[in-house]
């Protein structure tokens, strides 16, 4: 009995050993020799430190063509398992390229669908560490059916808990679906890309002549697609972001975000807001400085930077509570809404909702981008999703109006009407349908074209439509703001609002869900 105990000890450390060689040392060296890590090792760097626990490590594939049976290498090309982030449990897979190239296939699929039906029983985060060719040409439609079993957990995870995807290597073909299904994808340049189709398959199909990076590179997606949410310089940045987003995050849909001691003064003055308004209202200015001033000290953390950059979108803290914010940026269009901001601020709205994160607006919108490019691609549908996102949020929402607040766009940025619970105005906004000067090229038409002096009395119908309409303090005692402030005191009145609001519930209609206009 002590020898066959002796023996099966020794197997399961043949077993372990075997499988800590991933695809061999010449592979292990050609990756390094790509600047990437391997799949351990990028375990290693992301998660606490001693805190990771294999699931499936002596799992082989069951294909028996083009000489598979000859080739099995425990764990199949992915590493899957649990451990923590900052004391906080995480389910993590990460593809391991140098078996297989990665491929997604049957046991493959099967390995990372039990670590997320685990996730999902516990109500613990997702993190996908991406580094593959696609799906596995020698098993055909069983990997195919394994990338859909994937897809399909996505899914079921979707607003449950959160799921976060680091591209740091090819993610091709089938297995690029995934990442686009998950909350936010971080993007390593120069490692990382996300394309269904390759060169080759492009050059036979169409005829063009490209690249990896031209197809799916981080300026594809960084800048232009919006797939991926935050481009990083190398891995050890993209772990380290990583571990910083999940600090804004809850666990699940059931919880709150943690709150943080960010050691800034609650009563602090924000300081300098009294004078960043130009007093030409015309001029741009950055808002970005007006959040990272009002918010707790170096706590934003923005989302989507290179995309979309006419509205601003990221997490951040108020007195150590966890907020999301969205705002316009006048520096891009003056802060007019096109069809990718009103997609991206959607998609951000409806995740901090799904996970009970307040959003606070910061407002300064000429309106929406005009023109029939904007038009034909469909800026009414995505206006739209904007307006739905709002409405459809139950977390505490406030707004902050800057400066303009005019039309539709006023309306769909958390406006009272939209059911906000407290909107505050600066002394400089301006709510109107329109701005001043095609106000008055309107009401006045007939008086302009009489003037003695259409200078000044252009001038002087301008300031009387700022008085009369336009004012922060008409818009106040019809009761669409709440309180006109002075910026100084922004960051006050939101902490206050903020914990009178901890206590919100509201519970939509009974449905089995909305009909956003996708």
């Amino acid at each position: 009995m002590e020898i066959k105990k002796l023996n099966q000890n020794k197997d399961i450390l043949k077993q372990r050993e075997q499988s800590k060689l991933d695809g061999g040392k010449d592979r292990i060296n050609f990756q390094h020799s790509k600047g990437k890590l391997t799949a351990k090792e990028r375990i290693d760097l992301l998660l606490d430190d001693n805190s990771f626990t294999e699931i499936d490590a002596f799992v082989v594939h069951r294909c028996n063509y083009f000489g598979m049976e000859h080739n099995r290498i425990p764990g199949d090309g992915v590493i899957t398992g649990y451990g923590s982030i900052n004391g906080r449990l995480v389910y993590i897979y990460a593809h391991d390229f140098t078996v297989f190239g990665g491929t997604v296939a049957e046991m493959f699929a099967k390995k990372i669908g039990k670590i997320m039906d685990l996730a999902l029983k516990n109500k613990v985060p997702i993190i996908g560490l991406n580094d593959s060719g696609g799906a596995r040409i020698q098993e055909g439609i069983t990997a195919l059916e394994g990338c859909a079993e994937i897809f399909y957990r996505n899914v079921r995870c979707s607003g449950v808990v959160p799921q976060i995807t680091a591209i740091v290597g090819p993610c091709a073909g089938a297995a690029s679906y995934s990442p686009a299904i998950t909350d936010f994808i971080f993007q390593v340049k120069n490692i990382g890309s996300l394309f269904i189709t390759g060169p080759d398959v492009v050059k036979a199909a169409i005829g063009e002549e490209t690249t990896i990076e031209k197809l799916g590179g981080w300026e594809i997606h960084g800048k232009k697609s919006g797939l991926s949410h935050f481009v990083e310089e190398d891995e050890v940045e993209c772990y380290k972001n990583i571990r910083k987003l999940l600090s804004y995050l809850p666990q699940n849909n059931q919880e709150k975000p943690c709150k943080i001691n960010a050691g800034d003064k609650r009563s602090r003055l924000s300081k300098g807001l009294n004078s960043i308004i130009p007093e030409d209202h015309k001029k741009p200015y950055d808002m970005k400085k007006i959040i990272e001033i009002v918010l707790d000290k170096s706590s934003f953390f923005e989302v989507h930077e290179l995309w979309a950059m006419s509205i601003i979108c990221g997490f951040g803290r108020l007195d150590g509570y966890s907020v999301g914010i969205v705002a316009n940026q006048p520096q891009f269009y003056s802060g007019a809404i096109d069809n990718s901001a009103a997609i991206k601020a959607s998609r951000f709205i409806r995740f901090c909702d799904c996970f009970n994160i307040p959003i606070i607006t910061f407002v300064d919108v000429p309106g929406f981008l005009p023109g029939t490019q904007q038009e034909s691609s469909g800026i009414i549908r995505n206006g739209a999703k904007l307006l739905y996102a709002f409405c459809e949020a139950t977390v505490p929402r406030m707004t902050v109006v800057t400066r303009k607040a005019y039309g539709g766009a006023h309306i769909v940025m958390n406006s009272k009407n939209l059911f906000a619970d407290l909107n505050f105005a600066w002394p400089s906004a301006e709510f109107a349908v329109m701005g001043p000067e095609g106000a008055m090229n309107i009401l006045y038409k007939k008086e302009m074209k009489n003037a003695i002096d259409p200078k000044s009395q252009k001038e002087l119908f301008i300031q009387e439509y700022k008085d009369n309409f336009a004012s922060p303090y008409v818009a106040a005692e019809m009761g669409f703001v709440d309180e006109v402030i002075e910026p100084n005191e922004t960051r006050i009145k939101l902490i206050c609002g903020l914990e009178s609001l901890q206590n919100k519930d509201v519970v939509n209609e009974k449905r089995k869900h909305g009909n956003i206009p996708l």
